[in-house]
């Protein structure tokens, strides 16, 4: 009978947090501890490790929600992730149901907290600091500082137990937690930028990027676990290689990353447009392998507004980015997220951000209101809106969003996609029972915007195909294969 014991492992929040789930994952492997599977959630695990999201007020709540959850399975409790490392000992005297709150300085040593949590030692959680002065400010002297800083998803070789990889050759610290043919690969962790409303920077720390022969060895152990598409993430990628002495080192690995044997698609997210240069733009647009997608963060289009986000750009110039994209790619995907109702927000600027809405034609749009975030420079500017006016203003646009991104959609009918199959699709209404593929095409992420229903013959989960579209609904495309 086997004396290991079992963790369920549960991530909240964004991409870049599934990485580091699956870097804990190895982690609490090596450390002589099963995992549980996706379907058996927290029974009969000893442990729940929660990975939290402390981006914003809801996936705060999620994360309690999910913590306090876990505790009424009867499992030991550990909060891990980014809520727990942003609030450490303060989460931990307001949560006491939680067993541990561990930081990211923890993750290293991730089997002695869970030891130390069968054992019920109880450890003091850290006191959070601000963790962008754990390195040098200059982004070039962070290399010969960086294997002193833990920074989750970036395990490598030398942070495998005794330093040695196994007879097989290589191994990559990190444990695939679900299966499909997608999957996140993480560029970057951290963000140098000063946005007056984003607490990130602080809890994530300075902006350190992974050595290319990392994130190559690491896509070439995806592509042997079954993954065709790569989508690379980071808090900004945009930023990729700035810190290893090479501003077009973005440029340079997304060919390298496409000739990986197995991979028929990368894709890039979280672009600046203050850092979008042409030479990026063609990278993407122009290399074989890597879909012709521009994911920019945008957040407002009114120039006085984004001078107080501390951000670059206005309508015009926006508008001009994207005009070099679709000069190179037409049928390029963008999507963009958008914040109203900052402080001093005013009617004319919220109406710019609705003429730029109107006019970029963009496939996919986040909208959020704007709420004070502690610790930020955003918290403490004059000029605040009522939250009824900013509701107001996120129903208006949202409606306005939803309609320019159906007509997107709309506007490719007649045209041909190539669509990476990612599930079965379910029979709707009177249909077939055959209810075809659902994928993506080039133009869509996974899980942040549309999807493609594909018909057609002979078709397998994984394969890439080409179809046309031959119909739309919302932001979903339906396509037929010849």
């Amino acid at each position: 009978m086997s004396t290991r014991r079992k963790v369920s492992l549960i991530t909240l929040g964004c991409a870049r947090n599934e990485v580091d789930s699956e870097e804990l994952a190895a982690r609490i492997e090596d450390a002589g501890w099963d995992l549980a599977d996706g379907a058996d959630g927290a029974d009969g695990a000893d442990v729940v490790v929660v990975n939290t999201c402390g981006f914003i007020e809801a996936a705060k709540k999620d994360s309690i929600d999910t913590l306090l959850a876990a505790h009424d399975s009867g499992a030991k409790v550990v909060a891990a992730g980014c809520m727990a490392e942003r609030y450490g000992s303060e989460l931990a005297a307001a949560l006491p149901e939680a067993d541990a709150v561990i930081g990211f300085d923890d993750y290293t040593a991730i089997g002695d907290r869970l030891d130390d949590v069968m054992a019920g030692r109880r450890r003091d959680a850290h006191t959070p600091r601000d963790r962008r002065t754990l390195l040098p400010i200059s982004p070039v002297e962070r290399p010969a500082h960086g294997s002193r800083v833990v920074v989750p998803g970036h395990g490598g070789q030398d942070d495998l137990p005794d330093g040695v990889a196994p007879a097989s050759g290589p191994r990559v610290l990190r444990r695939r937690l679900g299966g499909g043919p997608v999957a996140p690969l993480k560029l970057a962790s951290g963000c140098d930028r000063r946005c007056t409303f984003c607490a990130i920077p602080a809890f994530r720390g300075a902006y350190v990027s992974r050595p290319p022969a990392e994130v190559l060895e690491e896509a070439r152990w995806l592509a042997d676990h079954g993954v065709r598409e790569l989508v690379l993430v980071s808090e900004n990628s945009t930023s990729y290689g700035k810190d290893l002495g090479d501003l077009r080192a973005l440029e340079k690995l997304l060919p390298e990353l496409a000739a990986v044997d197995g991979v028929e698609r990368v894709r890039v997210s979280y672009l600046q447009p203050a850092e979008t240069r042409p030479g990026l733009i063609e990278a993407i647009c122009g290399t074989p392998g890597v879909a012709p997608y521009f994911d920019m963060s945008f957040q407002h289009a009114s120039g006085p507004v984004l001078r107080s986000m501390r951000r670059f750009g206005d309508r015009e110039r926006f508008l001009g980015l994207l005009d070099q994209i679709r000069a190179l790619a037409p049928e390029a995907g963008v999507r963009s997220n958008f914040i109203v109702g900052f402080p001093g927000e005013t009617e004319d600027d919220f109406e710019e951000l609705v003429e730029f809405l109107s006019a970029a034609r963009l496939d996919a749009v986040g909208v959020f209101g704007y709420s004070d975030e502690e610790g930020t420079e955003a918290a403490n500017l004059d000029g605040k809106l009522d939250p009824a006016d900013v509701a107001a203003r996120v129903e208006e646009l949202s409606g306005l969003a939803e309609e320019l991104t159906a007509q997107r959609a709309e506007d490719r009918v007649g045209s041909v996609v190539r669509v990476l199959l990612e599930d079965k699709a379910e029979p709707a209404g009177d249909a077939e029972p055959d209810g075809g593929f659902e994928g993506r095409a080039e133009h869509q992420a996974p899980e942040v915007d549309g999807t493609v229903l594909v018909r057609g013959e002979g078709l397998a989960l994984g394969d890439i195909v080409e179809a046309r579209v031959v119909g739309s609904d919302g932001v979903d495309l339906i396509a037929d294969v010849s």
